[in-house]
């Protein structure tokens, strides 16, 4: 949304900061000619979330200045956000589902214990502030539903760790 309107962002605009970034993907002109259509507007906010995030990984590093880019993002964060915590709960916890399904193996694959117990996390985190927020809104079914896969991923969390420990050598099965 834009901040100052409140209203969607129009593809073109979206297009527009992808074309910034260098990161426009590639459009069919036989379905596309006359550029991105409004049933393209997620896909392009996808695109567009990706080459923010990767010029965020470029900018910041794991050293003593990481947490200095890490406390900029966050702020720049924060200011455009603003101030409605309920508004921030929801984002966080869009962001830790797709996350979770960003992490997630494709069926056929051997599951590998530690990318499994990460995918229980990430929804584990998501679960306890939908939980929240459903306390804070005075849904008690809701918190409890929300807790409910909470402590489900948390039981992941522990088997997966489990397996991963079993695949390390350091305790049996």
């Amino acid at each position: 949304m834009d901040s100052s309107s409140g209203h969607p962002v129009g593809v073109d605009d979206i297009y527009s900061a992808l074309v910034a970034l260098r990161a426009e993907p590639v459009m069919d002109p036989e379905t596309r000619p006359d550029g991105p259509q409004p049933e393209d507007r997620l896909r392009l906010l996808g695109a567009l979330l990706a080459a923010v995030e990767l010029e965020i990984l470029a900018a910041t590093r794991i050293d003593d200045e990481f947490y200095q880019g890490f406390a900029g993002v966050t702020g720049g964060w924060a200011e455009a956000a603003g101030a409605d915590a309920t508004l921030a709960f929801i984002v966080i916890t869009n962001r830790l589902q797709r996350t979770a399904m960003q992490m997630m193996q494709a069926e056929h694959e051997e599951k590998r214990p530690g990318q499994a117990a990460a995918v229980a996390a990430a929804m584990t985190g998501a679960d306890l502030l939908t939980a929240q927020l459903a306390v804070d809104h005075g849904s008690i079914d809701r918190a409890r539903r929300s807790l409910n896969r909470a402590e489900g991923s948390v039981a992941n969390i522990l088997v997966w760790m489990h397996g991963l420990r079993v695949g390390l050598g350091d305790v049996e099965d």
